[in-house]
């Protein structure tokens, strides 16, 4: 490629990206040691948190946490917004339930099944919603989420109808570690947050990631380059869902439940919400903002129908103060330092 045509196609910001990581200059190995000071600073918050909090608590964050960061991989890195990310949550979680406690398979058996699910769950979803673009596709997976909410509802064989699949037993881990231990189990938990929020980053940060970027900022540019945008799009939606059922299927050990709150249209609205309060479109943003959320469900639940109220102004704060998100306005503050 001739430097004058790489002056051009650098001009435009749907692919400025891809020549920033190349040439490798100063702003994006800015970036990427920040990213790697912040995943430092996930780390050792993860090692002395149990230490303050209840593990069960902090566990219960982290599912949150992979399922916003999953969420976030679609939104924020492929411009693409769904309604429905809560059929891939629940489906994770019934089957892990189901299969934990029906056939007795051991947790790691039963977190993959669930993971597996809802990535073809995604596939499936996919390879029909990314045929529409903006709202239309929203529609798209709000009324596909809404069919497994009805399939939940409909089988209680199977997903135990409006009692859900209690009493899921936690099981061995690989035959040897007792997750009826909350230590073991808080273990367990931060190694799939953590190896999930590395997976993220490699996905992000990698020639595919890139390309995502660039469909998000200019769709049809991408194409005049010659990359197929409905197969990129469909490939960051299976590993969105299979990310979200990952979430859901290691939520059901912790909690030993699986409910049609799984399914329901207001898990889809959880995610959302804690990607605009941590920061769209930010590496671990998301990750705080399920910390905000979660915090907030735990310690002012007696506050009964206030939480929500609460949820809905720093929503709009967040929506027209800081609209970079938690992550937005901390990376500002210490860019300005």
């Amino acid at each position: 490629m001739s430097p004058l045509h790489e002056d051009r196609l650098a001009t435009d910001p749907a692919i400025a990206s891809i020549l920033a990581e190349r040439d490798g200059s100063t702003v994006y190995r800015a970036r990427i040691s920040t990213q790697r000071w912040g995943f430092l600073a996930i780390v050792l918050l993860v090692a002395v948190a149990p230490t303050f909090l209840y593990p069960i608590y902090l566990m219960d964050l982290y599912c949150f946490a992979i399922f916003a960061c999953a969420f976030n991989l679609l939104l924020g890195y492929a411009g693409l917004l769904s309604f429905g990310h809560a059929a891939f949550f629940g489906a994770g979680s019934y089957v892990a339930g189901y299969v934990a406690k029906r056939y007795g398979a051991q947790p790691e058996f039963a977190v993959l099944a669930g993971m597996a699910v809802a990535g073809g769950l995604g596939l499936v979803f996919g390879a029909v919603a990314i045929r529409r673009q903006g709202i239309y596709f929203a529609m798209t997976t709000l009324a596909l989420a809404q069919m497994i909410y009805f399939l939940a509802v409909r089988f209680p064989a199977y997903t135990g109808g409006e009692d859900g699949i209690e009493s899921v037993p936690r099981g061995k881990l690989f035959g040897l570690l007792d997750l009826g231990n909350d230590l073991t189990m808080y273990v367990a938990v931060s190694c799939v947050f953590l190896g999930s929020l590395l997976f993220i980053q490699r996905v992000v940060e990698s020639p595919f990631g890139q390309v995502l970027k660039s469909i998000r900022d200019n769709e049809k540019r991408a194409m005049s380059l010659g990359f197929e945008t409905s197969r990129y799009k469909l490939v960051a939606f299976v590993i969105s869902a299979a990310l979200t059922g990952l979430a859901g299927a290691t939520k059901v050990l912790v909690s030993q439940v699986a409910t049609l709150s799984d399914v329901h249209l207001s898990m889809s609205a959880e995610p959302i919400l804690m990607t605009i309060v941590g920061g769209l479109g930010t590496m671990f943003g998301p990750a705080f903002g399920a910390a905000i959320i979660v915090t907030m469900q735990n310690y002012l639940a007696p506050l009964g129908a206030w939480v929500t109220i609460c949820q809905g102004l720093i929503f709009i704060l967040c929506v027209v103060v800081f609209r970079q998100g938690v992550a937005g306005l901390f990376g500002r503050v210490v860019g300005q330092r």
